[in-house]
């Protein structure tokens, strides 16, 4: 987490870098801390517990200040992680996936902060009903509810998945070991294709880029 964060704000910090460049004509000098890439991205539970009083309590994959906000088992033995984002969602989530009119009016889970304070009975409540529905029946509620989901998937499971394939985002490159399935860059520019070209071999451009250092080379 900490080399993502910090490759991100690397990437950002470029991108302003050569901004400044182009408005001053001066270059920059800039750095990028791990630990402060992940101090950034921990500000939301830091603002809790200094100006709430309360930090949010460790709560695994389920969200710590939202509930029903997490995953949950289906009966074929899925996972699907889901999230309740609001008060009409909660409602449609009782009525359309739990099939559970009582629990929409049920005072213990009326607003997030008493379905928080309830968490443990609220996921008996839902589990009892997911646990009699395989993973289509819940996802095809779920989608009439409109509630956001995301069935948990293996890491080969990327290769079928259908947004994958729809979106036309594989590519087959060359490398020295044969041919290599890899994936189109995330950041997709209108009218540019991404250069796919063959993985280069180990030392394949150094001669190139050492005669490129030596014409670069300005004099004394």
């Amino acid at each position: 987490m900490a080399d993502i964060a910090g490759g991100m704000y690397a990437f950002s910090g470029i991108l302003a870098a050569l901004y400044d460049r182009e408005r001053t004509g001066l270059g920059t000098a800039l750095e990028v801390s791990l630990f402060d890439s992940l101090a950034e991205w921990m500000t939301q539970p830091w603002y809790l517990a200094r100006y709430d009083g309360d930090p949010p309590p460790r709560s695994g994959a389920d969200h710590a200040t939202i509930a029903p906000y997490g995953p949950f088992g289906t009966a074929d033995g899925q996972r699907v992680n889901l999230g309740i984002q609001n008060e009409p969602e909660w409602q449609a989530f009782c009525r359309t996936v739990l099939r559970r009119e009582d629990l929409a009016g049920d005072p213990r889970f009326a607003g997030n902060a008493s379905r928080v304070a309830h968490r443990a009975e609220l996921h008996e409540e839902i589990d009892a009903v997911l646990s009699g529905l395989d993973a289509e029946e819940l996802l095809r509620r779920l989608d009439e509810a409109s509630i956001a989901y995301g069935l948990m998937r293996e890491p080969g499971d990327i290769v079928g998945h259908p947004q994958m394939l729809a979106r036309d985002r594989w590519r087959t490159v060359d490398s020295p070991g044969g041919p290599v399935l890899t994936m189109l860059p995330p950041i997709t520019l209108r009218g540019r294709d991404p250069r796919m070209g063959p993985i280069p071999a180990i030392g394949q451009h150094t001669g190139a880029i050492r005669r490129w250092l030596r014409q670069s080379e300005v004099p004394a």
